[in-house]
């Protein structure tokens, strides 16, 4: 009997672990937007050496929330205050389940008194929805983000969605504008002009330096982005493919995808009963060297991935208790692991090494190869004290990273063990092949890694959207 949701397909599997680990999911992609324009590594520069045209219009979903209790809504499912959400500003959302797991997290626009633009990955978004519908007086509009593989077929959504960053983003930014532009604080809204269009701005830093988010009308997509590409061919602007897209993450320390803390509690099982056999949930791609039976063992509270301060006990909010139960100082906290030259050429030299180990392929720039990674970090003597979350390579710090989560007491500068590849030769996903695991070393480093993000981006974020 074909199941008819989430639980139905947990139930038939009987283990979500395994499930999980074996999705036939297949690669994640970047819908749409072409790999390359040039190649990654000079896309990748731009950002930190002159600006950057991130297209942003298909990966992430938008839902659109309105109504009179639509800020309620927010303040009942997420972590964060709204004592002060103001109209023309965001917030980074975070929502948790009962027991203070992280589900996922994302963008929260206040475009006006009660109207809200949620943009982000699926599980928030579902999570938003099921919740909507339990007595609020709100209307929803999903725009689901672009297939993976269209085949063909027609792609279009609401809006476009534009970042403007790097040192020279400014520049470009009022050129095409025709005039000066108004810095407001970091995530504040405001508005510019584009080939005669007015639209909508966030004060974002993406990529460490100053620089806009934008969006508008599907329409009027081609005209924007040709409009904005003339303007900076002089500041040196470059348009930025998916592979370059991926990295920045790396620079800026923010995880992606944690694995959405929804399988088990009997509280979430009515939920798990609304979200369909073919959700995000459902065919998710779980990765990695650390392997236990218990799916609860991959859950991450806020702390762990570096949202201890958007934590407010300012109102109720589903979670609350368990969050207000945690000890904050004896969490991990989130850190960069800068993985060890000799160890990655080991990584990349085994495609072509018809003699040595064949070890799990290490995709350049993005190695992830699940939509939730989780690999095992270890000390000397081989205890597990984190997890290292999302891998690859940064073409400005030359250099091999990874986002990762990790014991309080180990200390900025310590050398660990990340565990890369999985156990038994690898599970039965299309993107893994038999291989041998590898102890990599790394060195313990800040998040975010990048000194540009650390300086600018971080700073800002502390000192405005910390609620």
């Amino acid at each position: 009997m074909s199941p008819k949701n989430l639980q139905d397909v947990l139930d038939q599997a009987g283990n979500t672990v395994e499930l999980l680990r074996n999705s036939q999911l297949g690669t994640y992609i970047y819908p749409v937007v072409p790999s390359e324009f040039t190649n990654f590594r000079r896309e990748v520069k731009a950002w930190s050496e002159t600006a950057v045209l991130f297209d942003q219009s298909h990966h992430m979903v938008n839902l659109f929330i309105s109504g009179p209790d639509a800020l309620k809504l927010i303040s009942d499912t997420g972590i964060n205050s709204v004592a002060k959400f103001e109209v023309n500003t965001a917030k980074q959302f975070v929502p948790v389940s009962p027991e203070g797991g992280v589900i996922g997290d994302g963008i929260l626009f206040r475009e006006a008194e009660e109207e809200f633009t949620f943009v982000g990955r699926a599980p928030v978004a579902n999570w938003l929805t099921f919740q909507a519908n339990r007595g609020y007086n709100v209307e929803l509009r999903l725009d689901p983000r672009s297939p993976s593989r269209p085949y063909g077929k027609e792609v279009t959504r609401d809006l476009w969605r534009f970042q403007i960053q790097g040192p020279r983003a400014w520049d470009v930014i009022e050129k095409v504008n025709g005039g000066t532009v108004e810095q407001v604080k970091f995530f504040r809204m405001g508005y510019m002009n584009i080939a005669g269009e007015q639209v909508r701005t966030l004060r974002h830093g993406m990529a460490g330096a100053p620089g806009l988010e934008i969006w508008g009308p599907y329409k009027s997509y081609d005209k924007i982005r040709d409009a904005i590409l003339e303007a900076g061919r002089e500041f040196g602007l470059e348009p930025a493919g998916a592979r370059a897209y991926s990295c920045n993450t790396l620079e800026s320390g923010w995880i992606p995808s944690p694995l959405p803390a929804i399988y088990t509690s009997n509280g979430m099982r009515e939920y798990r009963e609304w979200l369909g056999a073919d959700s995000y949930e459902a065919t998710n791609a779980l990765a990695g060297s650390f392997v236990s039976n218990d799916i609860s063992d991959y859950y991450l509270n806020p702390w762990e991935l570096g949202y201890g301060s958007f934590v407010k006990f300012d109102h109720d909010f589903i979670g609350r208790d368990a969050l207000e139960a945690i000890d904050q100082e004896s969490q991990r906290r989130k850190v960069t692991l800068a993985w060890n030259p000799e160890d990655v050429a080991k990584l990349l030299a085994s495609p072509v090494d018809p003699k040595g180990p064949g070890y799990q392929f290490f995709d350049l720039p993005n190695a992830n190869y699940g939509s939730s990674n989780y690999d095992a970090i270890v000390d000397a003597d081989g205890n597990n004290i984190g997890l290292s979350l999302f891998t690859g390579y940064s073409a400005n710090e030359r250099a091999a990273l990874s986002l990762a989560t990790i014991n309080p007491d180990v200390p900025l500068g310590a050398e660990v063990k990340v565990i890369w590849g999985e156990p038994d030769g690898g599970s039965r996903k299309t993107t893994v092949q038999q291989h041998e695991q590898l102890a990599v070393r790394a060195i313990v480093s800040p998040a975010p890694y990048s000194v540009m993000a650390r300086d600018s981006y971080q700073a800002g974020w502390r000192t405005s959207v910390k609620a």
